[in-house]
């Protein structure tokens, strides 16, 4: 979802009033009135997602004592009551994410109190983004906190041990020197790869992925020294190297079995209608053939879309259409439909598309159709 979606969700009235009532009950000289008078300000409601998270954030910190270790154990003594009386149910807290946000902020000078306040609010509400600057303003102490943080018993904590040291965590400060050595994370990613959370397992497949990116040759090696062991590691592996799958890696795609697409032909590709309304849909059509005489051919078939952009030019985007063990000398007719409406994070525009169909990290086949106003 956007932003000017999310920020009313999370971040309202009624929260900011039970927040200040919940703190008071923890922190009794705090003044609920004042604080919520000063969030609830005349620019509030045109703030988006992260302005609100910050603007209360900072208003917070005028109620908390300026001695950033008091504060802290404050916070935590309230993420303490949080778990107790309004615990998880079974994601983290989005709404308290001003929480980490606050250590992040005011906690730069004082990093054992904010490791300290960190491991526990990260419990309650992830600091996957609070923890980045620490790593990138103290490396080699940070990182070394997180490799501790992976035998911790909250989940969560482990999690944050290889979320918060993702290379290329979406939306999370750039962590360059990661990006150029992953060796730390690499270790982090070995001791959680067989970890029994899920949550824990996703991030560790994450950070692969995210890996892959700047070190595809690092990335396969992993893969291949991971998989066939653990049905649980084996997705992580599948998951980690998903962009290269995508990307057609023809190391990756045998990893995982793949057939060669060279003995693969993709016929008859056509989008009926030949020219559909912006908003509307169509739907595609092919015919799969098989010229192997393999009993049995590994294929992944995907589909890239070349959009039309604001500037003229064409951006693909790629969709899965299925993944699935064939018999050789197979013939199959393929149909999906296609809608074209607008998005919050995808508008279209009138012109030629193109359609391809990728057998196994291959285009195959192509065709052109119009959208129209």
């Amino acid at each position: 979802m956007a932003d000017y979606q999310l920020k009313n969700i999370f971040f309202h009235e009624a929260f900011i009033k039970e927040f200040s009532e919940i703190f008071e009950g923890i922190h009794p000289s705090f003044d609920k009135k004042a604080f919520a008078k000063q969030v609830l300000d005349k620019d509030w409601e045109a703030r988006e997602l992260k302005e609100r998270m910050r603007h209360i954030t900072l208003m917070l910190h005028n109620h908390l004592p300026k001695n950033f270790k008091k504060a802290a154990s404050i916070l935590k003594k309230l993420v303490t009551h949080l778990l107790k009386e309004k615990p998880l149910k079974g994601s983290l807290s989005f709404e308290y994410m001003f929480l980490p946000d606050y250590i992040e902020i005011f906690g730069q000078e004082d990093i054992d109190s904010s490791i300290n306040a960190i491991e526990k609010i990260t419990q309650y509400s992830s600091a996957e983004f609070a923890v980045r600057p620490f790593i990138k303003n103290h490396p080699k102490k940070m990182m070394a906190q997180m490799q501790k943080w992976t035998n911790h018993k909250n989940k969560w904590v482990r999690r944050l041990a290889t979320e918060g040291c993702r290379p290329r965590l979406p939306w999370g400060m750039a962590l360059g020197d990661l990006k150029k050595d992953p060796t730390l994370v690499v270790q982090i990613l070995e001791k959680l790869k067989n970890d029994s959370a899920e949550t824990v397992r996703r991030s560790v497949a994450n950070n692969l992925n995210d890996i892959s990116k700047d070190h595809p040759k690092l990335a396969l090696e992993l893969g291949k020294k991971w998989i066939g062991k653990e049905t649980d590691v084996d997705w992580i592996v599948k998951h980690g190297l998903r962009t290269l799958l995508k990307q057609g890696n023809v190391d990756a795609m045998l990893l995982f079995g793949f057939a060669d697409p060279a003995n693969i032909v993709i016929s008859e590709l056509k989008m009926e209608p030949q020219q559909i309304k912006i908003g509307d849909g169509g739907e595609f059509s092919f015919q799969l053939n098989i010229n192997s005489k393999k009993k049995k051919v590994k294929l992944r078939l995907e589909y890239f879309i070349y959009f039309m952009k604001a500037n003229g030019k064409l951006s693909k985007k790629i969709f899965q259409l299925k993944e699935k063990i064939y018999p050789g000398g197979l013939q199959e007719a393929f149909k999906k439909k296609q809608h074209f409406k607008n998005l919050t994070t995808r508008k279209h525009y009138a012109g030629t598309h193109k359609l391809s169909i990728v057998v196994n990290g291959v285009e195959k086949a192509i065709s052109e159709f119009e959208l129209i106003n």
